[in-house]
């Protein structure tokens, strides 16, 4: 199944029923090595139990999986030493320091002393905690913390990092720093399987698929799934109460006035979908001017990865 040194992970038929309750429906993907591979989806959709399953804490009920070549339903235990871990909770030790909790995690990798030293530096550098070593994980802002949980996650040199929302709650320039970690981790030839809810960070992955409801819906570079899955153009209005925009403009699509794909609301823009929005520019104005509301400007904009994904998901 495992394509020469080109795939690091592939899935075929993955299947995880709890009961009556399907939670991954027969799902089949690949991640390369050395790319960012991003897993969307919103929460509930399967992300979790996906990577669980890739790391061999739970069995599928169906399907296959392999992790570096290795079948994970048969040995688990030998891809768990050659893969990092990084959970949506926070698991590393607040009363302990970065060091001590790097130490604690090196050895729970099984690292000899004779390297450990070597590594726990190593791990510093990569996350900028130099300096910091003896700083209780408490007191970190949530940005250095996460540093210091991917440190951890890669202390013993894994082939492959599942990440789990690592960057939830965390501030934007955080994020873009961590994610500059992501980037030379994978300039060393490191595979990232990272779940995100940030449309943002979903855009620097080199590809990316959809999950909703434990099916995978799209699957492809970020413009590949904008060229193929988003049906008709995309309005970008800038009117005075995008609120009461974005009201109008639903209940004229609920009556049937306009033929709208969607319409949500992108900070104080409005974003419109319709096929042939040429068609439709003028409708749209006229039913914002009937509200005494002033469209502003209104112009056909590129997709965003976001408007894709929200037509996703609705349909």
């Amino acid at each position: 199944m495992n394509n020469g040194n080109e795939i690091t992970i592939q899935a075929q038929g993955l299947t995880k029923r709890f009961g009556d309750f399907t939670a991954v429906a027969g799902i089949d993907f690949y991640v390369k090595r050395g790319e960012i591979f991003g897993f969307l989806g919103p929460n509930g959709s399967g992300k979790t139990t996906t990577i669980r399953m890739m790391l061999g804490l739970l069995q599928p009920t169906e399907g296959s999986m392999e992790v570096l070549g290795i079948p994970v339903r048969e040995h688990p235990e030998r891809i768990r030493p050659r893969v990092g871990y990084m959970s949506q909770q926070f698991s590393l030790y607040n009363d302990l320091t970065v060091l001590q909790n790097l130490r604690f995690y090196a050895s729970a990798y099984g690292l000899s002393n004779a390297i450990l030293g070597e590594r726990i530096q190593s791990a510093l550098k990569m996350a900028g905690l130099e300096g910091r070593e003896h700083v209780h994980t408490r007191d970190l802002s949530g940005g250095w913390r996460q540093r210091l949980a991917l440190g951890a996650a890669i202390i013993h040199q894994p082939e492959v990092v599942f990440l789990d929302e690592p960057t939830a709650g965390v501030d934007p320039v955080s994020r873009r720093a961590f994610w500059d970690l992501l980037y030379h981790l994978v300039g060393e030839g490191v595979t990232v399987f990272v779940t995100t809810h940030y449309m943002d960070e979903a855009e620097h992955c080199h590809r990316l698929a959809f999950i909703q409801r434990g099916e995978l819906i799209a699957i492809g570079t970020a413009e590949q799934i904008k060229r193929e899955m988003m049906r008709g153009q995309v309005l970008e209005i800038a009117p005075q109460d995008p609120e009461k925009a974005v009201q109008v403009l639903r209940d004229a699509q609920q009556a049937g006035r306009l033929p709208l794909e969607e319409v949500e609301m992108y900070g104080s823009l409005v974003h419109v979908v319709a096929p042939e929005m040429r068609i439709h520019k003028a409708g749209i104005a006229a039913e914002l001017r009937g509200a005494d509301i002033d469209p502003g400007q209104m112009a056909v904009i590129e997709p965003s990865l976001e408007d894709v994904f929200i037509a996703c998901m609705r349909r």
